[in-house]
C-alpha cells in the first residue's frame, strides 16, 4: 500500500479522499462478467468516483470464469492496485485472491456480491429485502397459483439471500394452501439463454400449468419472458430487479411486473469511494454508513447496504425522472400504457 500525505476525509455521509491522498492512486477492478447490461452503468459510476478523487482506474474481465478471474486479480496486484474491487464470480473460488491481496497490502471492496472473508468490505444492497419485492409485486399481481421460483447463479450467494427474501412474503399462502411452487431452478452464471431454457423445460413439464414466476434479476426475466412469449402466454406475473432498460420496457408493455431498482449509479459512486477510502488508510467501520453485519455462514464483515427502489407500472415516471432511462426507451413499441408512456 502507497503512503499518502494527508488523510482520509469521510464527510457529509459521503466517503472520499483528498487530492494529496489520490494523486497516485491506482484502484483496480474485477468483472465478473462485464457482457451483461448493468455494469456499463457500474463501471461509469465507479470511474466518475475514482476521477473526482484524482485515482486512476484499471480493470479486468473474467468472462464468467472463476479462474481466469483468480489471474484477473494477480495482474490487477501487479500493475499496481492499491485496492480492488470484485465483482466475485464463485464467492467460493475467489478465496486466493483476498489472500494475495492480504498478502500484498491492498484493501479490498466485495461489489454486489458477497465475499465471505473479513478482510473484503461488502457493499451491496439489501437483496434479502429486493427478494421481498420482488415476491410481494407478482404476489399483489397474482394472489393465489402456480408460482415458478427461477432463481440466480448457484454460485453467487445473493441467489439464496434474495430465495430467502421472496420466500419470506410467499410463505404464509404456501401454507394456506393458496399458492403452489411448481418447480424452481438455479439460472447458471445468470444467463438469461438459461433461463430461458430452464423456463421452457418447466412449462413443459408442467404442461404450460403456471400463473406467475418470481425470476431474481432482469436477464433471467427475459429469459422467462421469452419462454412464455413463445406459448403465448406474455403477460402473467413475472419479477426482476436491476432495472435495465429492456426489463422497465417490458414493465411498461405488461409483460414483467417489476424490476426492483437498484441504482447501480449509487453503487458504483461509494465503490471508487470506500476504495479510495481504504487505500488511503482508513478503518473499514470508519466508513460512513458502515455496518457489522453477520453471514449465514457465521463469518463476521463489515458492510455498506444501500436501498432498492421496486418499478412497477403504477411509479414508472421515478426512472425517468431520475434521468436512468429516456421516455423514448422507456415507452418503445407501447400504446396506451402507463405513465409516463400513455
Amino acid at each position: 500500500m502507497k503512503l499518502f500525505a494527508s488523510a482520509t476525509a469521510i464527510v457529509a455521509g459521503a466517503f472520499f479522499a483528498t487530492t494529496a491522498i489520490a494523486d497516485d492512486l491506482v484502484v483496480g477492478v474485477s468483472w465478473s462478467n462485464f457482457q451483461e447490461e448493468r455494469w456499463k452503468t457500474d463501471e461509469a459510476a465507479i470511474k466518475a468516483a475514482l476521477d473526482a478523487a484524482g485515482a486512476t482506474y484499471i480493470s479486468a474481465d473474467a468472462q464468467s470464469s472463476s479462474s481466469k478471474q483468480l489471474s484477473d486479480v494477480e495482474s490487477l496486484i501487479a500493475q499496481g492496485a492499491d485496492a480492488l474491487i470484485i465483482l466475485a464470480q464463485d464467492a467460493q473460488a475467489i478465496g486466493p485472491a483476498v489472500q494475495a491481496a492480504a498478502d500484498e497490502g491492498v484493501a479490498v471492496v466485495g461489489y454486489d456480491r458477497l465475499i465471505e472473508d473479513p478482510r473484503a468490505f461488502y457493499l451491496t444492497f439489501d437483496n434479502v429485502e429486493v427478494g421481498r419485492m420482488q415476491a410481494r409485486a407478482v404476489f399483489e399481481a397474482m394472489p393465489k397459483g402456480r408460482y415458478v421460483m427461477i432463481k440466480g447463479s448457484p454460485t453467487d450467494p445473493n441467489a439464496d439471500f434474495l430465495r430467502g427474501g421472496q420466500q419470506e412474503i410467499l410463505q404464509a399462502a404456501i401454507d394456506a394452501g393458496d399458492i403452489t411452487i411448481v418447480d424452481e431452478a438455479y439460472t447458471d452464471g445468470w444467463l438469461p439463454a438459461n433461463a430461458q431454457r430452464n423456463m421452457e423445460q418447466i412449462l413443459t413439464a408442467a404442461d404450460n400449468g403456471v400463473d406467475a414466476v418470481v425470476a431474481s434479476n432482469d436477464g433471467t426475466a427475459g429469459g422467462v419472458v421469452a419462454a412464455l412469449t413463445a406459448q403465448g402466454m406474455e403477460g402473467i406475473p413475472v419479477s426482476g430487479q436491476d432495472g435495465d432498460h429492456a426489463a422497465l420496457n417490458r414493465v411498461a408493455k405488461g409483460h414483467q411486473t417489476v424490476s426492483v431498482w437498484k441504482d447501480a449509479r449509487e453503487l458504483g459512486k461509494a465503490a471508487g469511494e470506500i476504495a479510495v477510502a481504504l487505500a488511503g488508510g482508513a478503518m473499514m467501520d470508519k466508513v460512513d454508513g458502515a455496518q457489522s453485519w453477520t453471514s449465514p455462514a457465521g463469518t463476521d464483515m463489515t458492510a455498506v447496504f444501500l436501498a432498492p427502489v421496486p418499478v412497477t407500472k403504477d411509479n414508472l415516471s421515478a426512472v425517468v425522472d431520475a434521468g436512468w432511462i429516456t421516455k423514448d426507451a422507456l415507452c418503445q413499441g407501447v400504446s396506451g400504457g402507463p405513465a409516463p408512456c400513455n
